[in-house]
């Protein structure tokens, strides 16, 4: 999924075939409808928000949420 959010935020749009058949594997029709618009919605809002000058004002510095660590 991150992959396939990567590949929608280039300048120029090209999913790979093997990347959209991959999550087709994971994902219903409907699942992969609202991804991609998750995805467009927010590449949209950054883009908007840059344009018109309003960048972070520093609300989450500092703060993130770690990740458990995998077991193999």
């Amino acid at each position: 999924m991150l992959k396939y959010a990567v590949e929608m935020t280039r300048t120029q749009v090209e999913v790979p075939d093997e990347l959209f058949e991959a999550l087709r594997r994971h994902l219903t029709d409907a699942q992969l409808v609202e991804l991609t618009s998750a995805i467009a919605w927010e590449y949209y809002r950054a883009r908007f928000n840059h344009a018109l000058g309003m960048e972070a004002e520093g609300f989450s510095r500092g703060k993130f949420c770690p990740l458990p660590d995998r077991e193999l």
